[in-house]
């Protein structure tokens, strides 16, 4: 005869289950999370150069799309300012994901639409071509750079909501300091390889991922000529390299239209460039200006490279160093 249930028997029956629902509660969002961002968590931080503590974490996928805003931002000459503004907009748009759907036709990371003649669906949806017509578009806003940036905003995407860009100024900002290279090593990503991933990897796609980027004269040192393969091609070895699996890339401010570029921004903004791109493209070391980046160190730190010091002050290196796995 079944032993008649108690109170206290009960109670435990209704614990037992609630602890295996929360359980449950807890896989079921860590899946969720892993489907969200391809299994890769944020993996991704910028801080703050001043050292105030400012910080924004973001995944490998936000990562390459706002390398590609801040690279076709400077190579139109663009400010920092314009790059802040940009990537703002796209933060708030689409979380800066190349999203295929939206408000009526509204597409890509600026969610921007083609039957307001922003561009074809296959242009919109091309992260390189819809930052270069959203500059397009903020360059003929009068005094963009002195508005503040949800005005400035505003008036190139003619929003339903204007003010929501204002929240994500500060983290743009972050974002912009490190992917113009004003702020030196304040861009890391864990790197860790996407096993199922479907893009290219090794030299050729990272000097391939560089030309869509910053352009065909990315890669040739300064003074040389520039194929005509660079434009859809690149060559497998345009530049000299220290390794089968290295990609060399010539540090020159005459490549970057900006206004006032050193070549220490020019080359840090090629180093986070790649930082940023180092899970789509198998990226495992990252070296510039006596700095040294490597993938999947739990803190992802920019370390000193002690055999690029003189007397304790770091060379400005004339190019950027990028190994990768493959």
């Amino acid at each position: 005869m079944p032993e008649p249930s108690t109170p206290r028997k009960r109670r435990g029956r209704l614990l037992r289950f609630g602890a295996a629902l929360v359980i449950l509660l807890a896989v079921a969002g860590y899946l969720v999370v892993q489907y969200v961002t391809g299994g890769h968590g944020p993996g991704c931080k910028v801080v703050s150069g001043t050292g105030d503590g400012r910080a924004y974490e973001f995944t490998p996928e936000q990562a390459v799309n706002a390398a590609t805003i801040a690279a076709v931002g400077t190579g139109r000459g663009m400010s920092e300012r314009a790059v802040t503004i940009a990537l703002a907009t796209s933060i708030q748009e689409s979380g800066l994901r190349n999203i295929e759907h939206g408000d009526r036709d509204s597409l890509g990371l600026f969610q921007q639409r083609p039957s307001q003649g922003w561009g074809t669906q296959q242009q919109i949806l091309d992260p390189t071509y819809a930052a270069g017509v959203f500059y397009e578009h903020l360059a003929k806003v009068p005094d963009y750079e002195t508005l503040p940036l949800t005005v400035a905003a505003q008036r190139v995407q003619r929003s339903g909501f204007p003010e929501a860009y204002a929240k994500h100024e500060p983290d743009a900002a972050l974002l912009a300091a490190a992917l113009t290279g004003h702020a030196p090593a304040t861009l890391t990503c864990q790197g860790r390889p996407d096993p199922t991933t479907v893009q290219a990897t090794g030299p050729d796609a990272v000097r391939a991922a560089l030309v869509r980027d910053f352009g065909r004269g990315v890669l040739q040192p300064a003074g040389a000529a520039v194929s005509r393969r660079h434009a859809s091609t690149p060559s497998p070895s345009p530049t000299p390299t220290s390794g089968a699996h290295t990609v060399t890339v010539p540090v020159d401010v005459r490549k970057s239209p900006a206004r006032g570029r050193t070549a220490g921004q020019r080359g840090w903004q090629l180093a986070h460039w790649a930082v940023a791109n180092a899970t789509a493209l198998h990226i495992e070391r990252v070296s510039f200006g006596g700095r040294e980046w490597s993938a999947g160190n739990t803190d992802s730190r920019w370390s000193t490279a002690a055999s690029q010091q003189t007397g304790g002050t770091e060379k400005v290196a004339d190019a950027v160093r990028i190994v990768t796995g493959q």
